[in-house]
């Protein structure tokens, strides 16, 4: 017994001694790229996963090709049997809006919740564009925050140009919120301010997303561990402060966060809907241009399941129609 309470109090205080000498590790925590699951899907053959949907890889960087699959909204199923890419992408033309999906950490595209939300989009009318960062699922490189940023502002940049003048909205989820007011902002400095952002589940910033997950608790009792886990970010080059981001951002807003988020908590939620809805308190439409949905716990949505909500499409769909009064 008493050599197991010592064998746990070493590898206890090892992991941040650890963390310390390889801070690449906690970058490889943060991004969690290596595990692809769903194990065993061809994501080159979407068709088992997803109707209505090709696969096409962008050449997002010199060096850096990005998985993409694009899903048609419903109404262009009927003409899409079998058609291929270049259908698809001349489809993307038809005047219906799409959607860029960013998703979190962990896994590919072919996830089960975020396969779901795109049928959801796709019935809804929406052609829906999801993608694995670069070092995730069958994309080449490795993940860095500037690299998730570029490949998310390319297939936004992407979209734009061959969406016949339809809006392009930015949906981000988890990590990918934070990706997603990246992209945002880049895209307004170069002059062309995002139709719209969808953020899922959203963090304040990458630092504080680390300090309330459960590991970091685990070890806050040894002295220093904070600054540690800080430091380490800044190594890693990992910032993602949707917070600060949303201090500039003109775009129009929607955050959808659950009361029951044991992942990253709801106040984080309500704080960058405060922080947008001060940006942009000068205007007389702020309130319909930025706001914020809250799940009731009872619901049980968690972090990965708000697409349940059997009210999601009608109110995106009044969130965007409300831009356009």
């Amino acid at each position: 017994m008493k050599r197991a309470v010592i064998f746990l109090i070493t590898v206890y205080v090892s992991v941040p001694i650890i963390i310390y000498l390889f801070p690449w590790i906690l970058g490889h925590v943060v991004y969690s790229h290596l595990l692809k699951v769903p194990f065993f899907v061809d994501l080159s053959r979407p068709d088992k996963i997803l109707n209505h949907t090709t696969n096409l890889y962008l050449p997002t960087e010199e060096g850096v090709s990005v998985g993409v699959w694009h899903t048609l909204p419903v109404s262009q199923w009927e003409h899409s049997a079998g058609k291929g890419s270049e259908w698809y992408q001349e489809a993307l033309a038809d005047g219906r809006p799409v959607i860029v999906y960013l998703h979190g950490n962990t896994g590919t595209r072919a996830i089960h919740h975020r396969v779901e939300l795109v049928k959801i989009l796709s019935a809804a009318g929406y052609h829906v564009l999801s993608f694995d960062y670069r070092g995730f699922g069958d994309s080449s490189g490795e993940p860095s925050e500037a690299g998730l940023t570029a490949d998310a502002l390319y297939l936004y940049r992407w979209a734009k140009q061959h969406s016949g003048g339809s809006h392009v909205y930015l949906w981000g989820h988890s990590l990918g919120t934070g990706v997603a007011t990246n992209a945002a902002l880049r895209s307004q400095e170069e002059g062309s301010v995002v139709d719209a952002l969808i953020l899922e589940a959203p963090y304040t910033s990458i630092r504080k997303a680390t300090e309330c997950h459960v590991l970091a608790k685990m070890f806050s009792l040894l002295p220093g561990v904070k600054n540690l886990l800080t430091e380490t970010l800044e190594k890693n080059k990992l910032v993602l402060a949707s917070d600060e981001n949303l201090k500039r951002l003109e775009s129009p807003l929607l955050v959808l966060h659950a009361e029951d988020d044991n992942i990253l908590p709801y106040h984080m939620g309500q704080e960058l809907y405060q922080i947008a809805l001060g940006a942009q308190k000068g205007r007389p439409d702020a309130e319909a241009r930025v706001q914020m949905v809250s799940y009731r716990a009872a619901l049980g949505y968690g972090h990965d399941n708000i697409y349940l909500d059997p009210g999601l499409v009608q109110l995106l769909g009044d969130f965007l129609k409300g831009l356009e009064t």
